[in-house]
């Protein structure tokens, strides 16, 4: 007996619904990076050749897109028409949303002021790239056109120059490059951020970038730096050059340099008026900053600052109290605010698909390259459609021989299809020729049109040789490319809105320390906290807030150009200025100076020295008697280092640090009740920091230094009895009435 089958045995399985997916929710393992090049790299790749980085005609596809469409608009010539209708065209190439594509406008119009050459004429608020408030108004109520210069971008696109792809739906072709005729690429300024890398190219003055291209072709082993003199900024600015580090950048398209921002001083209105500014900051972020200095009372010679910018330009007015330098103050604006700042290069372009960072001349060379073809397809293209028109006319000229002949083959023809092929066999032309015949129009069979036509035939093949002798010479095709960029450059081009000034003539203003000297009181805890109150201030302060079991150490009045030393339980001593420090009130706890100054582990603040100059001395007393005498100049610094080791001697305890600005008298005090007063003098001073000094006051065993400190006239009845006769000593005993006369 057969089994018996189950339920359902027999019946097929359903069809999988179309949104299976096999090995779906199957975990499997793989390595990282194999997942990289799988999943990221193609996404990374995409960024980087289709979006970020620049191509050797100088553009993004963003911009090549959008400028295409403009041309295809007819938008060279004419008046301009609403930007949302141009921004609409741009989406059949542009696939990427309506705002990108108006930003990408935005930033290359001549009204956003981002280009040293913009591409883009437009009418209405564009907005400016030099302010971060001030935007652009909506697609919608602009206007725009292509401007002059971009006619050199689409110079003969429609000859075979560079390559057609089509768009992302197969509709339409775009260029891969614009065939521009001369470099753009290091004309206006381009930045972009990839995938694990990014592009930032500085713009350069279009006159002496086609000099310099000119003079590489003539002679590649030029140096670049002797006609490409320096960045040219759209802003304008001062440009802080320095010609070695110029070079370097140059040859290797990385490096940086600075720019400073241009200003006058009014003196009528006593203000300075800031009339340009560096490439990478914005008005406002200068005007925030400099607002948060005079918060901080890191500045005090400012009485307002606003931005005037209106249709003549950039404007940034600072009014000036009474009495203060203007130039004085800029040089500290200068340290303190992006007044001056740092613009980084980075050369990353794509050469045939592939990101590489070049030197100018590097780029110079790929666009020579670049340019080179562009000018033999154009030159191929013309060559071809001579020799098409040649051939024409010499198939024309067999007709001439017999018009009759023509007419009569024509007219005796019974079938239309059989007019060239009998033009063909009268004649002995070829199917091209003969075609061309028969389209010709009864009119013109007429003698005197066919001969001025045939006149043309001479001077076509006068062009056809000297085309095909291009063609064969690197060299007529490399004097058409310099002829090009001359017309350029005599036709846009213009004066450098960026100076240059050697920073050489700058050393000594930016070594220069300037810092508000405004009177402060500085207060030290047992603790390590510290307070910086302005003096004026006092008068309204209360009770100084501290924290429980703490008290105050210290209090010295200074000015906030003092430099601050604080010597360390770790026998280190950190390095700051008053100035760094905020202002703040007696009701504030303060700042505690192990975690400002970020000490070592375990390690606390004991000792403030405030220095306005490192004049003076630093004494160490230590337990056993011992004082050692060190030099403040051996605590200054060439460089702005933050943190000294070994600041002073390790050997022994330390019991008091104190710092003497000039000599004086110190009075000890020993555990065992004896009293010492010693002039300063009698210390010897070393150099070395942390030496060991000398035994000042002998202790026997189990006893130590009790109290250490600047001796205060008439705190002693007879202070002769406790000055030693030589040293060391051990101090003589305290008597009653000297100790009804001590202060301490």
């Amino acid at each position: 007996m057969a089994p018996r089958k189950k339920k359902n045995e027999n019946i097929a399985p359903k069809e999988k619904p179309n949104a299976y997916i096999a090995g779906a929710g199957t975990v499997v393992d793989q390595e990282i990076t194999e997942t990289l090049r799988t999943n990221f790299m193609p996404y990374a790749m995409s960024i980087i050749i289709s979006r970020a980085i620049p191509e050797i005609d100088g553009f993004k596809p963003s911009h090549r897109k959008l400028l295409y469409t403009m041309h295809l608009m007819g938008l060279q010539n004419g008046s301009t028409i609403k930007s949302a209708n141009i921004v609409g065209r741009t989406m059949q190439l542009n696939p990427h949303g309506d705002a990108a594509i108006y930003e990408t406008m935005v930033r290359l119009s001549e009204g956003n002021e981002a280009l040293l050459h913009p591409y883009v004429r437009s009418k209405g608020s564009f907005g400016k790239a030099y302010s971060r408030d001030m935007a652009y108004a909506a697609s919608r109520y602009t206007e725009a056109k292509l401007a002059p210069i971009a006619a050199e971008l689409f110079a003969d696109i429609d000859k075979e120059t560079v390559e057609f792809v089509d768009n992302y739906d197969a509709t339409m072709k775009e260029p891969t490059l614009f065939p521009v005729t001369f470099p753009s690429v290091l004309v206006n300024a381009n930045m972009g951020i990839a995938a694990g890398m990014a592009s930032n190219i500085c713009p350069f003055n279009l006159r002496e970038v086609c000099e310099t291209t000119i003079a590489y072709i003539k002679d590649n082993d030029i140096n670049v730096a002797d006609t490409l003199i320096a960045p040219d900024f759209p802003v304008g600015g001062e440009l802080l050059y320095n010609r070695a580090a110029m070079e370097e950048i140059y040859r290797t398209g990385r490096g940086s340099f600075k720019v400073r921002a241009t200003y006058t001083y009014d003196k009528s209105q006593n203000c300075i008026d800031i009339n340009s500014i560096p490439p990478t900051t914005t008005t406002e972020q200068i005007i925030e900053r400099v607002v948060d200095l005079v918060k901080q009372k890191k500045i005090t010679e400012i009485n307002d600052i606003r931005d005037e910018t209106d249709l003549k330009g950039l404007k940034i007015t600072i009014d000036l109290k009474r009495g203060i330098d203007p130039d004085k103050l800029m040089k500290k604006l200068f340290k303190m605010s992006t007044l001056e700042d740092s613009f980084g290069c980075n050369f990353n372009i794509l050469i045939a698909n592939s990101p590489r960072v070049l030197g100018v001349k590097e780029i110079i060379e790929e666009w020579v390259a670049f340019r080179t073809e562009c000018v033999r397809n154009r030159v191929f293209y013309n060559l071809t459609k001579a020799k098409e028109k040649l051939h024409l006319l010499k198939g024309l000229s067999k007709i001439l021989l017999d018009i009759d002949k023509a007419i009569k083959i024509v007219r005796e023809t019974e079938e239309e299809k059989e007019v060239v092929p009998n033009l063909m066999i009268g004649f002995g032309i070829d199917e091209v020729q003969a075609e061309y015949v028969a389209e010709i129009k009864l009119r013109h069979l007429n003698r005197q049109y066919i001969l001025k036509r045939l006149d043309d035939v001479e001077n076509l093949e006068k062009e056809v040789q000297d085309m095909e002798d291009i063609l064969n010479s690197r060299r007529k095709i490399q004097g058409i490319i310099v002829k090009e960029l001359q017309t350029v450059a005599d036709k846009y081009g213009m004066d450098r809105k960026t100076k240059v000034v050697e920073l050489d003539s700058f050393t000594d203003d930016a070594d220069e320390e300037i810092v508000d000297n405004s009177p402060v009181t500085l207060f030290f805890t047992r603790d390590g906290y510290f307070k910086k109150i302005p003096t004026p201030n006092l008068r309204m302060s209360g009770e100084q807030k501290l924290k429980e079991g703490d008290e105050i150490v210290q209090t010295v009045e200074t000015t906030n150009a003092a430099e601050l030393l604080f010597f360390s339980s770790g026998h280190q001593v950190y390095k700051s200025k008053a100035a760094d420090f905020a202002d703040t009130k007696a009701s504030i706890l303060g700042e505690f100076i192990p975690s400002k100054l970020d000490f070592d582990e375990a390690e606390n603040a004991i000792y403030m020295a405030v220095v306005e100059k490192y004049t003076g001395f630093m004494l160490f007393v230590f337990d056993n008697g011992r004082i050692a005498r060190v030099p403040m100049s051996s605590y200054a610094t060439k460089t702005n280092r933050k943190k000294l080791i070994n600041a002073y001697c390790n050997k022994f305890t330390l019991h008091t640090v104190i710092y003497c600005e000039c000599e004086c008298d110190i009075l000890l005090t020993s555990t065992n009740g004896r009293m010492m007063l010693i002039n300063t003098t009698a210390l010897s001073e070393k150099a070395a920091k942390d030496n060991g000094g000398i035994v000042v006051m002998t202790q026997k065993r189990g006893q130590r230094i009790f109290t250490a400190e600047k001796y205060v006239d008439g705190s002693l009845d007879k202070p002769h009895r406790f000055r030693p006769r030589n040293l060391p000593a051990a101090g003589n005993v305290k008597k009653d009435e000297d100790i009804e006369q001590m202060t301490f």
